[in-house]
């Protein structure tokens, strides 16, 4: 009889980092979480997609780190079937790709693809959501489920974002920003979840 207790459906980091079995992460050494991150099943993060070193430069001479592809912070949630690619563009005569950065407490509706520039903190992006290339959104800004954001774009901070195209519909109220703390979230989700509040 074993004494290895059940493989559950998440393997936790010793960071807090939730990784559900059936998430699909390519390029693993390209992809820094920062912690107490939710990926879920069939999630898709793109870590093989980074900037491509040149063979003039030696790698010795390359900083530790310097090729990461998709950097995500804090109590962030990955939902079911999303996808995070990095950028690609031409640079220098060449296309390349540029790191896709993530703040903290961002959630990813499910079914939404995401080649943003960068997310900043507290951002709630709905389900099939697409953001499109070297786009960057602020902080503080809730992007409404089917919305599609196009290339370049810039999305200012306490924006409400819907439409294909998308644009700004609406400002966060004052006081409102409680309800993008995903702590409470991340406790609900794993191999011991905890009941929500009610």
């Amino acid at each position: 009889m074993s004494r290895r207790p059940p493989r559950g459906e998440y393997i936790e980091t010793d960071t807090g980092n939730k990784v559900a079995r059936k998430a699909n992460l390519v390029g693993t050494q390209n992809i820094m979480l920062g912690g107490k991150t939710v990926i879920q099943p069939e999630a898709m993060i793109r870590g093989d997609l980074a900037r491509s070193i040149h063979p003039s430069s030696s790698s010795s001479g390359a900083a530790p780190g310097s090729n990461t592809a998709v950097a995500i912070g804090r109590y962030c949630f990955l939902s079911r079937g999303c996808c995070l690619r990095p950028p690609g563009r031409l640079y220098k005569g060449a296309f390349t790709y540029t790191a896709l950065r993530v703040g903290d407490h961002v959630f990813i509706g499910p079914g939404s693809v995401i080649q943003a520039a960068s997310i900043g903190s507290h951002v709630h992006i709905g389900a099939n959501v697409v953001i499109g290339e070297l786009a960057i959104i602020k902080e503080y800004v809730k992007i409404l489920d089917g919305t599609v954001v196009p290339a370049n774009m810039v999305i200012p901070s306490f924006s409400i974002v819907a439409g294909q195209p998308a644009r700004v519909i609406g400002e966060l109220p004052e006081g409102g920003h409680e309800a993008f703390e995903l702590r409470e979230l991340y406790k609900t989700v794993g191999n011991n979840p905890q009941p929500a509040p009610s």
